[in-house]
């Protein structure tokens, strides 16, 4: 496929969303096939935020999310979609500990094993994830089988100094796709108890998620580069947010957020310092949503389109 059969992205929207309705009815193994004759890779992102330790669906007395969420739910979902689809990244932009009893007792052993039964790929760190420390996210890390990544917070004077697992980024392979996936975290002074943050260095997280999606992009020639932040959406002062971070940032294509909770029905799409176009997004709290997103590659094309459908976790009745 050349540049040439697309004149623009107008035309390979179109093209697209042809294929999209063509192939509704095909296999995984068909599928694939199908769009790899086409001179098209189809990646699907699946996301969580700020799932605060909700292993089971929300009571249904609740007066606002009355049986929502819940991870027996989602991981039935997530096994669906892999059913269906080919190229599957599932990630996490932080905050899976704090918030109900399993926390308080089993101090994230069961968030982290549930998460690998899903086959999470990777997370990022959330301010609560540090509430007992680093020794504890140490503790439980022989119950993840997915990567932490963080490219903004020093941790080389705490436990998890050494610690292999945690990486600036990752580069997932699908199909003929490179995604790079950063990470960034929130400044944790005043949200993490001193005894437990004060070894923890924070860096200015514009500066150095650009240094890696530099090197993601023109270095390592990743086809997507994705960023996974809890800095939070929007604030109302100069506090650096989502929004701040794509107007400044370069090569960052997607960021899913976290930390403020808010529920995007679709991203948000800013301007980046090169007037290129950045997707912002995030799905609430307590796993209530299944964040989704697809994106539909052309073989020697930079243009691709971005399909979202976000998923309600309905949880057990």
């Amino acid at each position: 496929m050349n540049d040439s059969k697309f004149q623009n992205r107008r035309d390979f929207l179109k093209f697209s969303l042809g294929l999209s309705a063509s192939i509704c009815g095909l296999s995984v193994s068909s599928q694939d096939l199908f769009l790899f004759k086409k001179g098209i890779t189809k990646l699907t992102i699946l996301y969580t935020n700020d799932t605060h330790s909700r292993i089971e669906p929300f009571p249904e007395n609740d007066t606002k999310y009355a049986g929502e969420g819940g991870f027996a739910k989602r991981a039935e979902l997530i096994d669906q979609i892999r059913k269906q689809e080919a190229h599957v990244l599932l990630l996490d932009a932080g905050d899976i500990f704090q918030g109900t009893p399993y926390f308080n007792y089993y101090q994230g052993e069961v968030e982290y094993k549930l998460m690998s039964l899903m086959d999470y790929d990777a997370t990022t760190f959330g301010n609560h994830d540090f509430d007992l420390g680093c020794e504890n996210i140490l503790k439980q890390m022989p119950h993840a089988n997915f990567d932490f990544i963080n490219c903004n917070y020093n941790l080389d004077n705490t436990a998890l100094s050494k610690n292999k697992k945690i990486t600036p980024y990752k580069i997932y392979k699908k199909g003929q796709l490179k995604i790079g996936v950063l990470g960034v975290g929130i400044e944790l002074e005043n949200l993490v108890d001193k005894k437990y943050a004060k070894d923890i260095i924070y860096n200015d997280p514009i500066f150095n998620a650009n240094k890696i999606a530099s090197h993601l992009r023109n270095e390592e020639k990743c086809d997507y580069v994705i960023c996974l932040s809890h800095l939070g959406y929007q604030y109302d002062g100069n506090k650096i947010s989502d929004i701040v971070l794509g107007k400044q940032s370069r090569n960052i294509d997607f960021i899913i957020g976290g930390h403020t909770h808010t529920f995007l029905d679709t991203p948000k799409c800013v301007k980046n310092l090169d007037g290129k176009e950045v997707n912002i997004t995030q799905v609430g709290w307590g796993g209530i949503w299944l964040g989704r997103i697809e994106i539909y590659f052309a073989h020697n094309n930079e243009k691709y389109l971005q399909n979202t459908s976000n998923h309600k976790i309905q949880g057990s009745k």
